[in-house]
């Protein structure tokens, strides 16, 4: 881990000399190389220590809201984060793929700064106000389908499925929703029931709401075809979901928790055909994967396949707090005046966010940058896996930069390392990059890296990446020799 000892002053790493965010006054040089004014930072260093921090939290917020770093941020800029003690981190988890125009983007700050010397909320079921009614025009333009769009804004991903789920009730008249096996859709009671991942997610917080059935996911690591999941899905219908009663059927295409695994192209189109057969909504998921993680808008465009209804967030603000659902526009108006929206649904300043962080995707090329990183990714991991740690890499998987190394203990046995996955991440943390893990055993590291980062940051990172493997590849072998 790097440590600064003031705000002022700079400190060597192996990769690049990187400066805290206190030395730059007038720009930020992001991925494109493009200037952009901001403000700076004011250098005070906090007094307090991520201990004392923690014991704070310890007494105060419930253990069920975990935390996987025990540092607490003190500021942070692009694709760096300094914590209270003043020590620097590279991140790659860009706080759970939310930060694909990296962390303070400036033209994201200043639109939602300008938005606040207006109004800060009115709630839209009141008064409305433009930002909203533009982020939807925004979002109904560049999601795909040749068809009216219509979009409502919501706060949360959870919330965002939520909606989806009763739009798509309202709209066919069914109560059914199928979804996969690995698949997230929240924490909420009816998008836990959804989930399908039990640990931590949804142990002791049962019974689930009815009228939820799950499909097993084509993974072809575990043996699932998609001509397996697809008999599997008819087989479903024959014994406990009729089709009639289906109102839509829902996946992420890159599923999140459960593993950073692609829906294959010719899955989403034989779901397209069975939706459209029996009348059946088809619902992306798009809230981990969306807004130029995977190269494209949304990571469903890869298949050519156009859904009924997306749900959206994270990335689609920079950083605040917007979600939203868009669909066919007979879909979308099922639901009577009243019955969708929320007091801070579309909030004003993330909806300015929201458009600047799309306007900032176009402007410096985020979605080519993405298809270059993952490119970039695939390659120095291999090479990495193989100098590094052989036979414990089982597989580079993903779309775009949206992209996961799995960790086995043994090519022969190909079996699931979850330990040796912890391992690489706490080490990782340790020399200052913040990795996080997913899959549905935990042994897989995700890569969400800021879409803006530079290439220095991103090979000063993947140069930690390889020492905290090596750092777990011994630690492992001390502990067998004892």
């Amino acid at each position: 881990m790097t440590k600064t000892a003031t705000k002022s002053k700079a400190r060597k790493t192996k990769a690049t000399k990187a400066k805290s965010p206190q030395t730059k006054t007038a720009s930020v040089t992001r991925a494109t190389a493009t200037k952009v004014e901001v403000q700076p930072i004011v250098a005070d260093v906090s007094t307090q220590t991520n201990a004392a921090l923690s014991a704070r939290r310890e007494a105060a917020v419930p253990r069920g809201v975990a935390s996987a770093a025990p540092i607490f941020a003190n500021h942070a800029e692009n694709a760096e984060l300094w914590d209270v003690e003043g020590n620097r981190f590279i991140d790659f988890a860009g706080g759970i793929a939310v930060l694909n125009t990296g962390h303070r983007h400036p033209e994201v700050v200043a639109a939602a700064k300008a938005q606040e010397d207006h109004y800060t909320h009115n709630s839209f079921q009141v008064v409305p106000y433009e930002p909203y009614k533009a982020q939807a025009e925004k979002l109904n333009a560049h999601t795909p389908g040749d068809f009216a769009k219509k979009s409502l804004l919501v706060t949360t991903g959870a919330e965002a499925v939520e909606n989806a789920v009763k739009i798509a009730r309202a709209h066919t008249g069914r109560p059914g929703i199928i979804a996969f096996s690995g698949g997230y859709h929240g924490r909420t009671l009816l998008t836990l029931g959804m989930t399908g991942k039990v640990s931590p997610y949804k142990k002791d917080v049962g019974p689930f709401p009815s009228d939820i059935y799950r499909a097993p996911f084509p993974d072809a690591r575990n043996g699932v075809t998609v001509e397996d999941a697809l008999l599997a899905l008819e087989t479903l219908f024959l014994t406990d979901a009729d089709p009639d009663r289906i109102a839509a059927i829902i996946l992420e295409p890159v599923l999140g928790e459960g593993g950073y695994l692609p829906v294959p192209a010719e899955m989403w189109a034989a779901l397209r055909t069975i939706c459209d057969k029996h009348g059946i909504l088809l619902i992306s998921d798009e809230i981990q994967a969306g807004f130029g993680r995977t190269g494209t808008w949304f990571a469903i465009e890869h298949s050519g396949v156009a859904p009924d209804l997306i749900t959206v967030a994270k990335s689609m603000a920079g950083g605040y707090p917007i979600a939203g659902v868009i669909g066919r526009a007979d879909v979308m108006d099922a639901i009577n005046p009243g019955g969708l929206g929320g007091t801070y649904g579309g909030n004003p300043v993330a909806c300015a966010a929201a458009l600047a962080a799309i306007n900032a995707i176009e402007a410096e090329g985020l979605l080519a940058r993405s298809t270059a990183l993952g490119a970039h990714f695939r390659t120095r991991f291999a090479e990495i896996g193989a100098r590094t740690a052989p036979f414990r890499m089982w597989d580079i998987r993903g779309l775009g930069a949206m992209l996961a190394v799995e960790f086995v203990t043994d090519f022969e046995t190909a079996r699931p390392d979850s330990a040796f996955t912890k391992s690489v991440i706490a080490h990782a943390l340790k020399r200052g990059l913040i990795l996080l893990a997913c899959g549905m055993h935990g042994n897989a590291v995700r890569i969400m890296v800021p879409l803006t980062a530079s290439d220095a940051i991103i090979e000063e990172g993947l140069a930690i990446f390889e020492a905290a493997l090596g750092d777990a590849c011994a630690a492992e072998t001390m502990i067998a020799a004892e």
